[in-house]
């Protein structure tokens, strides 16, 4: 005999004109990236603060602008993300002797210490995202994927 419950709805699936969308399909991933970073990386050291203290890991003693510009931050968004990270002791910012209204940025021991974690477990991420790819289409898959971002920022410049 067979059950009379009808099944419970799945919902309206994506209609094809949206899911031929390159846009759509970024943002799905975008989406799907942000939760694994919550669940995999860190709930709470955000993907642009762990952008900003890598690079000023890799470039200490730069001033807040160019940090913003490197990791592809508005200026206002990159001096909240570097005030957070000053609030919970991971970055020190100290104006510059020349100029008083550019401030300097640099990792403190504590900023060390977190990025070192996080890197970690982002780099485990990565290959858990990428797991479908062999190595070679690993590496043209992130050459293609940063083409198309600097393409895409190339069209929003000129827009």
């Amino acid at each position: 005999m067979t059950d009379p419950t009808p099944s419970a709805p799945t919902g309206p699936e994506a209609p094809t004109a949206l899911t031929a969308a390159p846009g759509y399909q970024v943002r799905r991933l975008y989406q799907a990236y942000l939760a694994a970073w919550a669940r995999e990386v860190d709930p709470v050291l955000t993907g642009p603060q762990f952008a900003v203290l890598q690079t000023v890991e890799a470039h200490p003693g730069q001033d807040q602008r160019s940090m913003a510009a490197a990791v592809a931050l508005d200026t206002s968004t990159m001096a909240d993300v570097a005030r957070r990270l000053e609030n919970r002791g991971l970055l020190a910012r100290r104006t510059a002797a020349a100029d008083g209204r550019r401030k300097l940025l640099y990792l403190t021991d504590a900023g060390k210490e977190a990025l070192q974690e996080a890197n970690h477990r982002a780099r485990r991420l990565d290959t858990i995202l990428l797991e479908s790819f062999g190595e070679a289409e690993r590496e043209r898959f992130v050459v293609e994927l940063k083409a198309l971002a600097d393409r895409w920022e190339e069209l929003a410049e000129a827009a």
